[in-house]
């Protein structure tokens, strides 16, 4: 067996290992292999698109280059695993006194499960081949995405999110940088076409021009990295949204190919599905921790939270869920504070 046959083959034993592990898709690509990620990142920073995210200007030598991060590595693995939702998550949207989780959180954080599913191949990987490997699941200055696409697992489409023509977007990516000298995938290639569903679906304008965002009016940066007040121009456009946004996710058609997910703990808790805005207004710092322990929701802390569920509260139209602000115009959180005078405020407008 000549060296190419045995790469290739350590390459298939990999991919076999990975699939029973429970990853949907598998691609191999050069660290190098995203030479513009680089060049973009830094205009894309330079506009201030990024908001508040001050760590994509760190290390950004490292975020902009894979082969940078870790000079070392010769191949870079990327996997996806499907959270394909068994609802629409689109529904949620209709019912105005309920609140629209992304479908990413309404259970276990991912990053814990996808990075010991990753640490098991890897793992399997040193012991089999004797080589050394780095795992990352978005937890790194690693973009998963571009990499993702050199690597054949699909396109980075105009929401500027990975597609996949099996596996539509519901997935998440994992890595396993390694210093393997595995065969090459070729990437992915671009299958958007003339579709702009994606695009015409975002409620705050968020993309400037196909495959480009502007995390600034993006409702999942608002939710969840923006801290501080929301600008009153995009507070009426949040809706009933309180953590994160499936809107341009949900409205590709390619995910009429989205593949069941098999991970039982990716299942929306039925709590979590859609909650009662009521019920989330009154909790408190303690009862918010134990509601979301183990869920990403709990990383932005009450106060955020609170504050998206007062926006949401003031964008419901139901009057009967004012009185369930009022107790916040007095909290030591000016942020909460200032939303529920503003949920208050146009309660009382609409109501008027």
């Amino acid at each position: 067996m000549n060296q190419s046959d045995d790469t290739a083959a350590t390459k298939s034993a990999i991919e076999d290992k990975a699939r029973a592990e429970g990853f949907a898709a598998f691609g191999v690509c050069r660290p190098d292999a995203t030479p513009d990620t680089a060049a973009r990142l830094a205009q894309y920073v330079a506009e201030g698109r990024h908001g508040d995210m001050a760590w994509m200007e760190e290390r950004m030598t490292w975020r902009g280059s894979a082969a940078a991060l870790w000079p070392e590595a010769k191949s870079v693995i990327m996997l996806a695993e499907p959270y394909t939702p068994a609802h629409n998550p689109l529904d949620v949207l209709q019912q105005p006194e309920k609140g629209a989780i992304s479908v990413y959180a309404q259970n276990r954080d991912y990053h814990d499960i996808v990075k010991k599913r990753l640490k098991r191949v890897g793992r399997w990987m040193v012991e089999t081949y004797g080589c050394e490997i780095k795992v990352f699941v978005d937890t790194a200055p690693v973009m998963e995405k571009p990499l993702a696409a050199a690597a054949g697992l699909g396109w980075q489409g105009k929401h500027s999110n990975l597609l996949s023509r099996d596996l539509g977007n519901w997935f998440f990516l994992g890595a396993i940088f390694t210093t393997l000298d595995l065969p090459k995938d070729a990437p992915g290639v671009e299958n958007c076409g003339t579709c702009r569903a994606c695009l015409d679906a975002c409620p705050t304008d968020a993309f400037p021009a196909p495959f480009q965002v502007d995390a600034r009016r993006c409702i999942s940066y608002l939710t969840i990295e923006h801290k501080g007040p929301v600008d009153h121009e995009l507070r009426g456009k949040l809706g009933n949204h309180i953590y994160g946004c499936d809107d341009c996710l949900a409205a590709c058609p390619w995910n009429k190919f989205a593949v069941e997910a098999h991970e039982i703990r990716y299942a929306a808790r039925d709590d979590l599905a859609a909650p009662d805005l009521a019920h989330l207004a009154g909790l408190d710092d303690a009862e918010f921790r134990t509601k979301f322990s183990g869920s990403p929701v709990k990383r932005i802390g009450w106060g955020r939270f609170m504050r998206n569920v007062l926006y949401a509260i003031g964008n419901s139209g139901r009057e009967e869920l004012k009185a369930l602000a009022v107790p916040h115009l007095h909290s030591a959180d000016e942020t909460v504070a200032d939303a529920a005078r503003w949920a208050v405020e146009k309660l009382s407008n609409s109501m008027a």
